[in-house]
C-alpha cells in the first residue's frame, strides 16, 4: 500500500472529475498569472532546478508502516523556496507531466490532483511559514508546513474518493489517516531537512534565493541526477495500493508507465533513463513558465 495522494482514473466519478478539472484551469491560469507578474527572471534557474529536485523525489518511495511507503510531496518546500504561487505552478507542472507521460495520476484526475497538491497544499504548506517563519518558531513552522501540505492534499483527495461512491469502510478509513498522518509527519521532516541543508550551503536561501546560486543550485542538481540514477535502487518496493487498483482500471496508455523506457529492457537503466528524461522535462517546462510574460 502506498501513502501517495496522487488520484488515478477510474476512482472519480464523472461529476466530481470534471467539476475539479474545470476549477483546476482558471485557478491555475491565475497562480500562473501572479507568479510571473512577481517573479525575478533571475530566478529562473531555481525555478527548473527545484521543480526537477521536486520531480525526483517524488520518485523515491520510503516505508512508513508495514508493507506501505509513502515519497516527498514537495509542495511546502517549494513554497518556501519560491514563493507560494511560483511554487503552486511548478508543482502543477510537474503533476501534469507525471500524469502525461509517466502514468503516475490520471489524466481525468488531474485537475483534482492539482487542487489537491498545487493548489490547496502548496497554500497550507505555506501558511505556518508565513505566519511564525520569522519568530523563534520558525523551525516548527518549516515541519508544521510540510506535514500540513500533506495532510490537507491527503483529506482532500479521501474526500473526493467517498463523494465518488469509492466505499471506504470505518477500519479502513481510519488506517488511510492514520498512515496519511505518518507521511505527513515524514513529509515535515523530510522538508526541515532539506530547509537547513541549503541554508549551511547559503545561509540566506529562503530569503534571497538568487545570492550565490551557482553553488547551492548546482547542489540542489546533482542530488536530484543522484536521486533518479541511484535513489530508484534503494526505493521501497513495498505495493501502491491505490495506484496498483488504479492500473487495473487504467484505459488511458502513457509513454513511459511507470517510470520506465521499455525498448530499454530491464533492470536499473529504463528507469534511469525515465528519470533523467523527466528532470529534463520538469526544468525546461519551468524554466519557460519563469520566463514568459
Amino acid at each position: 500500500m502506498d501513502t501517495d495522494v496522487h488520484i488515478p482514473d477510474g476512482f472519480l466519478s464523472t461529476p466530481v472529475w470534471a467539476t475539479l478539472d474545470a476549477a483546476a484551469l482558471p485557478a491555475v491560469a491565475l497562480i500562473t498569472r501572479r507568479a510571473q507578474r512577481s517573479f525575478d527572471e533571475a530566478k529562473v534557474p531555481l525555478l527548473g532546478v527545484m521543480g526537477a529536485f521536486v520531480f525526483a523525489a517524488q520518485m523515491v518511495n520510503f516505508p512508513v508502516g508495514p508493507g506501505t511507503s509513502g515519497h516527498l510531496v514537495g509542495g511546502a518546500l517549494l513554497a518556501l523556496t519560491l514563493g507560494p504561487a511560483a511554487a503552486g505552478v511548478v508543482l502543477a507542472a510537474i503533476l501534469a507531466i507525471q500524469a502525461l507521460v509517466f502514468q503516475d495520476g490520471g489524466i481525468l484526475a488531474l485537475g483534482a490532483n492539482m487542487m489537491n497538491m498545487a493548489v490547496f497544499g502548496v497554500l497550507a504548506g505555506y501558511l505556518p511559514y508565513h505566519f511564525w517563519g520569522r519568530t523563534r518558531a520558525r523551525r516548527v513552522a518549516i515541519f508544521a508546513g510540510g506535514a500540513l501540505s500533506v495532510l490537507v492534499s491527503a483529506v482532500l483527495a479521501l474526500s473526493e474518493l467517498l463523494l465518488s461512491g469509492v466505499r471506504m469502510p470505518g477500519p479502513v478509513l481510519g488506517l488511510s489517516l492514520g498512515l496519511f498522518v505518518v507521511s505527513a509527519l515524514a513529509e515535515g521532516a523530510i522538508t526541515l531537512a532539506v530547509v537547513g541543508a541549503l541554508e549551511a550551503i547559503q545561509p540566506d536561501f529562503i530569503r534571497h534565493p538568487a545570492a550565490g546560486r551557482s553553488f547551492a543550485l548546482g547542489a540542489i542538481a546533482v542530488v536530484a541526477v543522484l536521486l533518479v540514477t541511484g535513489g530508484v535502487l534503494l526505493a521501497s518496493t513495498s505495493p501502491d495500493g491505490i495506484e496498483k487498483l488504479g492500473q487495473a482500471r487504467t484505459f488511458l496508455s502513457t509513454p513511459l508507465a511507470g517510470y520506465e523506457i521499455p525498448s530499454l529492457g530491464d533492470g536499473w537503466m529504463p528507469k534511469a533513463a525515465a528519470g533523467l528524461l523527466g528532470l529534463g522535462l520538469v526544468y525546461g517546462a519551468c524554466s519557460m513558465i519563469g520566463r514568459r510574460r
